[in-house]
């Protein structure tokens, strides 16, 4: 049997080779961070004004109503004070036992250390008495409009959430234990890790959410099988194998968003709309975009409109012998359907016979939470940067996004792999969130200033390819899906937006869940319901507090919706049965696994 002397030299053994290991890592970290290029320091964070703002509002509310400050500063400090004596007394007792824990619960604080320990309990609760005092102030100031309200009650909230305890090393008990547990071991990987992590970024830390080893495109993730078909230096249409003998006849285009990679839709067989819809009969087409790099700068919503969305259209009706398709549009490619429905109308165009719209916007009046990065002092810093890239790396938007659920996307994720030193887990829907795509330099901004800042679409019209297009040009039938908790296209803002289009046949549908969730849920798992409501005379508040409920996906209501729209049923049609359009390659594509040039 070993005994505590002969383990001892093995165990030294094992933390010599960690420390050395450290000081290894640590030069590679230096000369990762040296790569990092300079970015507009506005993309950081809101602009001074901002914060001369709250000031300002909090100085004039503590002039103008002194006793509601004093009050809410005196109920803070006796929370901490009582909590300190508490804990205090406890020990003066004796007691190795934390004081009482009136806090909520906090799922970041689920090891049991933070309520058994008495020193990490309190760290915990003190931490949390003063996240509910910042957030009570911010509340409280009565002198900033509602929007700049927001972006103080947001920015207030990641302040909080990065100084959370559990984001320390020194103050994480998991982190610690483990440290310990594997003499090292866990900072040692934790850090190479990290290291890897900035390597890859270019000098960035964007914390890797999914082990990039565990998938490939084509193989065990986007994997229904099809074929390209046609192809252009912006897009490429993939056309699938039908599974049934015969199909609907009027074929069905979908358009993904460009911010993203099209194979959110297809993840695998079990959860692949892509695939569920050739099984109901329907001839599909998928538009897989390119991935730009900084030669695209000067491609705009226009092009994307003609060269993308009204090419595509035309491909397909010749391909089917078709006058007419059906088309779908995901987020900000519903966003631009709708732009294109609208331009059709305009020219007497009849080629899109209904559309689909997964949550889309096209009202960007409320911006949702989005919408704390849509002012000038963060715009005109993508803008700047925009100018020397040619193009909005796809970086910038990761990171923004990422930051609507910073405890999710980052710091939970960070804990885990740099603290703890555990591998990220095999999981396709990080995978796909990491496999991000950059955006033209021209289209960006164009979105960004006449979409979601000036929002023209809904106003006094917006220009594009010689026309001057808004909501109510919209006349085809439309079916909107929203989702209940997405926190980028809020589903109050999407109801607004088609509400004020001219389409006379007009169905709304609200999910369960977020963005990706609500949309990616077929119907064998069950899990998510959808509400329904025929009655566009309510605001949004109202609709949902009258609308039906219905267990389980959507996806089965919506071909209820489509199946009328889509003609009689005609034999099936196989990739490469046209001769004009030849099979090019296999599904999922060339654009999807392309690495555009860096800027």
């Amino acid at each position: 049997m070993a005994t505590k002397e002969t383990e001892t030299p093995a165990n030294l053994d094992r933390l010599n080779e960690n420390l050395a290991r450290i000081e290894e890592l640590s030069q590679r970290l230096v000369s990762a961070l040296a790569t990092k290029k300079p970015k507009h320091p506005g993309l950081e964070g809101p602009g001074e004004d901002l914060y001369m703002k709250a000031a300002t509002a909090y100085m004039a509310e503590m002039m103008s109503h002194p006793s509601k400050l004093i009050e809410h500063q005196v109920g803070y400090w006796g929370k901490a004070l009582t909590h300190y004596i508490d804990a205090q007394n406890k020990l003066a007792h004796g007691k190795l036992e934390p004081a009482d824990d009136r806090t909520p619960k906090d799922r970041r604080f689920s090891d049991p250390l933070w309520e058994n320990h008495p020193f990490f309990n309190y760290v915990k609760q003190q931490y949390l008495m003063s996240a509910e005092a910042m957030s009570e102030m911010v509340e409280k100031l009565e002198g900033l409009d509602d929007k700049d309200k927001k972006r103080a009650r947001y920015f207030t909230r990641q302040i909080v959430d990065m100084m959370s305890p559990t984001n320390f090393l020194g103050t994480n008990p998991a982190a610690l234990t483990k440290a310990v547990e594997t003499d090292g071991q866990s900072l040692v990987d934790g850090l190479e890790n990290l290291v890897r992590d900035i390597e890859a970024s270019d000098g960035e830390m964007l914390v890797t959410l999914a082990d990039k080893n565990a998938f490939k495109v084509g193989e065990n993730i986007a994997t229904a099988e099809g074929s390209v078909v046609y192809r252009n230096e912006l897009f490429e249409l993939i056309q699938y194998v039908p599974k049934t003998e015969t199909v609907h006849k009027t074929p069905l285009v979908l358009f993904p968003p460009w911010i993203n990679k099209f194979y959110i839709l297809d993840l695998k067989p079990k959860n692949s709309l892509i695939q569920w819809i050739v099984e109901q009969g329907y001839t599909l087409f998928v538009v897989s975009w390119k991935n730009p790099d900084a030669s695209y700068r000067d491609m705009g919503l226009g092009d994307y409109i003609e060269k993308g969305y009204l090419e595509a259209v035309e491909q397909v009706k010749t391909i089917t012998n078709e006058k007419q398709v059906n088309a779908v549009g995901y987020c900000i490619a519903g966003t631009t359907l709708s732009l294109t429905l609208a331009l059709l109308k305009k020219r007497g165009d009849k080629s899109i016979k209904s559309a689909t719209l997964f949550t889309a916007l096209t009202d960007f009046e409320d911006q949702g939470e989005v919408g704390v990065f849509l002012s000038n002092d963060f715009v005109d810093s993508i803008e700047a940067q925009v100018e020397i890239d040619g193009m909005l790396d796809k970086r910038i938007m990761s990171k923004t996004f990422s930051f609507l659920r910073s405890n999710d996307l980052i710091y939970g994720p960070a804990i885990k792999s740099y603290m703890m030193g555990e591998a990220p887990p095999a999981f396709d829907l990080l995978f796909w969130n990491g496999d991000g795509t950059n955006l033209p330099g021209c289209m960006a901004m164009e979105y960004l200033r006449g979409l979601c800042q000036d929002n023209r679409f809904a106003r006094e019209g917006f220009e594009v390819l010689g026309e001057t297009v808004m909501l109510k040009d919209v006349t085809v039938p439309v079916c909107a899906i929203a989702c209940e908790t997405d926190h980028i296209a809020a589903w109050t803002t999407s109801y607004a937006g088609i509400k004020q289009m001219g389409s006379r046949s007009k169905t709304f549908i609200l999910s369960e869940s977020g963005h990706i969730a609500g949309i990616v849920n077929p119907p064998s798992k069950v899990k998510y319901g959808h509400y329904t409501n025929d009655d566009w005379n309510l605001d949004a508040d109202e609709w949902h507090e009258t609308a039906e409920f219905h267990e389980g996906s959507w996806w089965p209501l919506w071909d209820k919706w489509l199946s009328p729209k889509s003609g009689k049923q005609v034999p099936a049609r196989v990739p490469g049965e046209s001769s004009t359009h030849p099979i090019l390659y296999p599904a999922p594509g060339k654009y999807v696994i392309e690495t555009p040039k860096k800027p």
